[in-house]
């Protein structure tokens, strides 16, 4: 995967008796690979909220020290890479935001296409930010209930655009809430038979030992307090849902169930779909790691050809998006790979990948395979090609930067320097998650939107002059029979 940034991870607990801010440490390790730019974790004892959030990887913004000064019974957390707002501390979640109804911390998963028309309304008002984040944005949508959070909550629905899965603290309560399509993943787990854990995915329920239940369906707002769980659907109940497919592909980690499929399986029937639709001879099966593993192998089943191993990962640099800086990204792929050539040279190789975004490194992980001795190289990708940008939550912000919206595939090759590139076909994708069509956002494969969406999106927008009451924002309209996001259900 190469030149392709995802959002955040956000964790939640509720454990009276437990560690719940080491519970949460653990919650996020699980999760760093949803972002690495900053962590932090809010805790309540039921008479204040803590917050503690710096820049870096989790492992590196807490220690004893930290943890100690984080008490209390519930927790949320959040490990972060930005989509809208610089990546600064400002903007490290999670953010503790004053309202009406008290304080409240909030942490988010996802991207609000409207923030900046929300937030120049709400500054219209008399409300201050302190960040250039859309998470304020919905934090302080919320914080604005007259009467009761769900009032709050149900506002906040209908008026905001996007994405959003998020975890949010009150003194009292840990919230759990998905946005009516259910773009970004959120499950809930038992611990021990009396906690209860919140996260983007169930592999930091695993890590801490908790219990799958289910997952926060689309729309759905879970309270967790002393009394147990409760679930409300401000909107109305679960419609339509727009699963991101990328989430499916690449972003969750392979040991991740997302509803209901396990995505290791689901992974390799996609290396075997593409084996059908783009066949060729060669001597081997390689994948880039570790993303693309479980595609090879499952390429390399269907076709008869072997899997090898033939690109070692240097397991200490992350992935090549941790960089905001471009040229960095570039340069990181020279850190982040080291090919077998014992296991290469002399070889007509198969090389399984999950996307090509810009087309910036993967000429360059062809070029290492040729110059360690490869005498062919076929890329697969085991997706669709990328042509249209991504507003809920994925860096890839104009068609300009995505090199299937300017090229064909043909042109795509020659570009990278393979001898032959294929792409699963959209249908192809879809099917192998297991999942009735229809229930995936294919948006930067197809064009169609699940909701409205800017034509271009900056993601300073909230830094900018344009954020102010009378800004309007080109839209390309949603996908038809799809829920309004700005309207409530019938």
């Amino acid at each position: 995967m190469h030149g392709l940034r995802e959002k955040c991870g956000i964790f939640g607990v509720f454990a009276p008796g437990e560690d719940v801010a080491r519970l949460t440490f653990f919650g996020l390790h699980a999760l760093q690979h949803r972002g690495q730019e900053s962590a932090g974790i809010a805790t309540t004892d039921g008479r204040k909220l803590n917050i503690f959030a710096e820049m870096g990887l989790v492992a590196q913004v807490f220690d004893e020290d930290t943890l100690a000064g984080l008490p209390g019974h519930a927790a949320i957390g959040h490990t972060r890479y930005s989509t809208t707002g610089s990546s600064v501390l400002g903007n490290a979640q999670p953010f503790l935001i004053k309202g009406v109804l008290g304080e409240l911390a909030i942490a988010h998963n996802g991207n609000v296409v409207n923030a900046d028309i929300m937030r120049a309304d709400l500054e219209a008002r008399g409300t201050r930010f302190e960040t250039t984040s859309d998470t304020e944005v919905l934090g302080h949508l919320l914080a604005a209930a007259p009467s009761h959070w769900q009032d709050g909550f149900a506002t906040m629905m209908r008026r905001a655009v996007g994405a959003y899965s998020l975890v949010i603290l009150s003194k009292e309560a840990l919230y759990a809430v998905r946005d009516p399509l259910g773009i970004r993943p959120l499950c809930i787990g038992r611990l021990n038979g009396h906690g209860w854990v919140f996260a983007s995915e169930t592999c930091a329920l695993d890590h801490l030992g908790a219990e799958f239940v289910r997952e926060v369906a689309p729309g759905e707002v879970v309270r967790v307090d002393e009394h147990g769980l409760t679930s409300t659907f401000p909107l109305g109940d679960a419609g339509d849902q727009a699963l991101c497919l990328f989430e499916f592909i690449y972003f969750a980690r392979p040991d991740s169930k997302l509803d209901g499929q396990l995505l290791h399986p689901v992974r390799m029937r996609m290396g075997a779909r593409l084996s059908e639709e783009h066949p060729v001879d060669a001597d081997l099966v390689i994948g880039v790691p570790d993303s693309a593993t479980a595609a090879a192998i499952g390429y390399a089943a269907a076709s008869g050809i072997p899997y090898a191993e033939g690109l070692v990962k240097n397991r200490y640099v992350g992935r090549t998006f941790i960089q905001p800086d471009q040229r960095l990204r570039e340069r990181g792929v020279q850190l982040k790979y080291n090919p077998l050539r014992e296991v290469i040279q002399g070889k007509r190789v198969i090389v399984v990948d999950d996307s090509i975004v810009r087309g910036t490194t993967t000429p360059r992980v062809v070029k290492m395979l040729r110059d360690a001795g490869a005498v062919e190289v076929h890329m697969r990708i085991t997706s669709p090609p990328i042509t249209h940008p991504c507003f809920y939550g994925v860096d890839m912000a104009t068609r300009g930067e995505l090199i299937a919206a300017n090229m064909e595939v043909d042109a795509i090759r020659d570009h990278i320097g393979a001898d032959s590139l294929g792409y699963l076909s959209l249908d192809g994708t879809v099917q192998a998650t297991g999942l009735d069509d229809g229930r995936h956002c294919t948006a930067c494969f197809s064009g169609v939107y699940p909701s409205e969406v800017p034509l271009q999106f900056d993601k300073f927008a909230l830094e900018s002059e344009a954020s102010r009451p009378d800004h309007e924002i080109p839209v390309i309209a949603a996908r038809p029979a799809t829920i309004p996001l700005t309207a409530g259900r019938p």
